[in-house]
């Protein structure tokens, strides 16, 4: 190997060390106080909202969570998106507060729809917005509330993934690379503004949602959160985006290989076109590192190469993955080591996102048609 490869090596390495450098999870991390917040003493009652489409199986893991979160002030509401299956039972059955999204009106993405409409039923200052398939630790709530209140405007937060199957070992590199794209847990930390936000948790005042026009400005947004938080930039209003580990925690696409790839397709062509330019360039080269290292392995085992330089290279990618994934979710560390594996797929489901948003304009999910 020259000079140059290793210095191409590193340097491309080190790309990867940077876009990723610390993820810093709720409340472990002094945050820089808005000075025009007024002191709040003790927690003030929030309102929660929950969109729901065929969730009868994740929403109890959730509300059960909830449950030993929430004060008597706090209200819980489940939006109903038209599911097929018990979802409305199950809210109810947990003590949550039903409301029946209306017919999905034209240019809307249900998401959007439901969450528009958990706000309007709303009564406190305070909005928290979860996805069904999350999961409160003990204390998540007060520290998710914490947070907010210390920073002000829009916090966005990145649930840990519980990886429980091994087809979900697949969205390694998804979830490394969405991670990266949002600029938000570069060495520059809080001094980089977050070029989108996480969908999964949002916590928000009633009076900053209301000023930038809340899911309604969105209304057609299949990545709702990133340009929910380019809303709020425009307006001037801060984004902040953190880690989950021992807050929040989710299992994305528990309903099997399909359900994964309709999810990936669906937000990542997208969420790309959104993510900085400098940013792009330093994941591409990170990736092409990946693919690299993988392809020279392979090289060598069919008795290309010299063994002792690819060796280096692919252990030192193989570490950098194990790191990022240990910080992330509960990936299981044969996924780094065998790391080429989720990568073709990630390089796959990429590709097809690619002709299904630009191309085709159309993707699936939950059994809608949206258009991109």
């Amino acid at each position: 190997m020259s000079r140059l490869d290793l210095l191409s090596v590193a340097l491309r390495w080190l790309a990867g060390c940077w876009l990723l450098w610390q993820v810093a999870p709720v409340g472990r991390r002094r945050a820089a106080v808005d000075p025009g917040l007024p002191v709040v003493v003790g927690r003030p009652p929030c309102s929660i909202v929950v969109p729901a489409r065929d969730e009868s199986r994740t929403l109890p893991v959730l509300l059960a969570s909830l449950a030993a979160e929430v004060t008597d002030e706090d209200e819980v509401i489940v939006v109903d998106d038209d599911s097929s299956d018990g979802t409305r039972a199950v809210a109810r059955a947990a003590g949550a507060e039903v409301v029946p999204a209306p017919p999905l009106p034209p240019g809307w993405t249900g998401k959007n729809s439901a969450c528009w409409t958990g706000a309007g039923v709303a009564r406190h200052d305070v909005v928290v917005f979860l996805d069904a398939d999350t999961e409160l630790a003990p204390g998540g709530l007060d520290r998710l509330l914490a947070e907010q209140r210390r920073r002000g405007g829009l916090l966005s937060v990145q649930p840990f993934h519980a990886v429980r199957r091994a087809y979900e070992q697949l969205s390694a590199f998804f979830n490394v690379i969405a991670m990266m794209g949002i600029d938000a847990f570069t060495p520059l930390g809080d001094r980089r503004v977050p070029s989108g936000a996480f969908g999964p948790v949002l916590v928000t005042h009633r009076a900053d949602y209301d000023r930038v026009g809340g899911h309604a400005s969105v209304a057609d947004q299949i990545l709702d959160d990133v340009a929910l938080a380019r809303r709020y930039r425009d307006a001037g209003i801060r984004v902040s985006c953190l880690g989950g580990r021992g807050t929040v925690r989710f299992r994305m696409y528990p309903d099997g290989l399909r359900h994964l790839l309709e999810g990936w397709t669906k937000n990542f062509a997208g969420g790309a076109a959104g993510t900085r330019r400098l940013t792009l360039v330093l994941i591409a080269a990170w990736v092409s590192l990946c693919i690299e290292a993988a392809w020279d392995l392979g090289s060598a085992l069919a008795g290309g190469d010299p063994w002792g330089p690819v060796l280096l290279v692919y252990g030192a990618v193989v570490a950098q993955v194990g790191w990022m994934l240990r910080r992330i979710g509960t990936f299981h560390p044969l996924t780094a080591a065998l790391y080429p594996v989720p990568l073709a797929f990630f390089l796959a489901v990429f590709a097809r996102s690619v002709v299904d948003v630009y191309v085709r304009r159309r993707v699936t999910w939950k059994g809608r048609q949206l258009a991109t």
